[in-house]
């Protein structure tokens, strides 16, 4: 079976879309003379819509996992080419995600090959990400006890290493950004100084800065806990910011949805680094009770659109330089993760399209009259319209599938793919 072969087919897309855009049409010329009543023009939304893109996380095609178990699903990717086949089926059928973040070393191969690669599937590079969270095969210091910050100097220059690695793969394929996330911290009271632990991260970061390209930028992620739960050195957003202020014009805040808190005000959060100009990018996911990486939009979908919201005000008051990357980050138990990467794409385009219909000028009288109830009232309307035919018609006439989800289905790709990869043991637990 040729990898052509295992790609959804054209013909099948326009069958599956042939049935259903009848309804469509009629959908969105009903949604359209609904939001002309409000001053909307409806082909405005769908044309920003149509250009909105979210990078798909190549680690997030394949199965993950928890502390307990991994079931590995059919088909799983062997290598990042695989990795690259299942992603463009994903922007094949939602025109949502037209370009690809690698993990290295986990996705590293000849830049030569996954130019060659990306070009064939018509895919881009976005974010690099490095992993010195874990020991890899052949690496002379462990990070058991952390990378950045290690109490010892070779250990942190191995890490350095590695960063600067990612920077020159990522700058041979097109990348431009550089995503930090460590695991360093501590599990027991006393077992570092706080202080002493910052300053050598700090020193560590700034030596992988100095190696950036003028047209890069580095982004550093905060995450509450987890592999370090009493202190991690990178905990929340003010450290994070302490951090970017110090690194210079190049370094940028990413905030992933799930390293927060319960209950903490992320919006609010995003609002504060547009403020001061270092809101670098975005992980989309959501989360339940702590880092959960579930699907984007499945538990709090309300809290999404006021984090675009924030979005959508910075965009239209066109601050200078302000250009978030987006990506989703998630980790697929139980599902099939081209249909969950599918569907969360879409739900972000989602609140997206939510926000861009928040009426902004009603939105600030009532804010500057201390009109709480209204100013609530005017988000919940944008919020509760049903933008589902303004997404289907930017995917049907950007190629993709007008139902993203049943055209998959029909296509067999994962029983397909099935044939030609081999299964993979369930034995062992641990995330992936």
């Amino acid at each position: 079976m040729s990898l052509q072969e295992c790609m959804v087919e054209k013909a099948l897309i326009e069958k599956e879309n042939e049935a259903r855009q009848l309804e469509l049409t009629r959908d969105y010329e009903v949604l359209g003379e609904k939001l002309s009543r409000q001053n909307i023009n409806i082909d405005k939304i769908k044309n920003k819509v149509s250009q909105y893109g979210v990078a798909v996380p190549s680690w997030g095609v394949g199965t993950g996992g928890t502390r307990f178990a991994r079931f590995p699903g059919i088909g799983e990717p062997r290598h990042i080419f695989d990795k690259l086949e299942d992603c463009s089926v994903i922007q094949q059928l939602t025109r949502a995600t037209p370009s690809v973040s690698l993990h290295i070393p986990w996705d590293k191969a000849n830049p030569k090959d996954l130019m060659a690669e990306a070009e064939r599937l018509s895919l881009k590079f976005d974010a690099m990400n490095s992993n010195t969270f874990q020991d890899q095969e052949g690496q002379t210091h462990s990070y058991k006890y952390g990378s950045l910050s290690h109490t010892n100097g070779e250990t942190r220059q191995q890490a350095i290493e590695h960063n600067i690695e990612c920077i020159e793969l990522g700058d041979a394929i097109g990348s431009k950004a550089l995503t930090i996330w460590g695991g360093d911290g501590f599990n027991f009271p006393g077992q570092r100084k706080f202080t002493r632990q910052f300053e050598r991260y700090l020193d560590s970061v700034k030596a992988i800065y100095t190696k950036l390209p003028e047209t890069w930028r580095l982004f550093t992620e905060h995450k509450i806990f987890e592999p370090a739960f009493y202190s991690t050195v990178v905990q929340d957003w003010g450290t994070n910011y302490l951090i970017a202020k110090e690194l210079g014009d190049q370094a940028y805040c990413l905030v992933d949805l799930g390293h927060h808190a319960p209950n903490v005000n992320i919006e609010m959060i995003v609002a504060r680094l547009i403020q001061f100009g270092k809101l670098g990018g975005f992980h989309f996911n959501d989360s339940k009770y702590g880092d959960d990486d579930l699907d984007t939009g499945s538990i709090d979908p309300y809290r999404l659109f006021l984090v675009f919201n924030e979005l959508v005000n910075a965009e239209q008051h066109a601050l200078d330089d302000f250009d978030p990357m987006h990506m989703l980050d998630q980790s697929h138990n139980v599902t099939d993760p081209i249909e969950s990467l599918m569907m969360s794409a879409m739900e972000v385009q989602r609140a997206y399209a939510n926000a861009l219909l928040v009426d902004r000028h009603a939105l600030e009288i009532y804010q500057n009259e201390n009109d709480a109830l209204m100013a609530s009232h005017t988000l919940k309307l944008a919020f509760r319209t049903n933008v589902e035919p303004i997404l289907a018609m930017a995917r049907l006439e950007n190629g993709g599938a007008i139902d993203a989800i049943a055209t998959y289905r029909a296509s067999k790709y994962r029983q397909k793919i099935g044939e030609k990869r081999p299964a993979v043991s369930g034995a062992g637990g641990g995330i992936v």
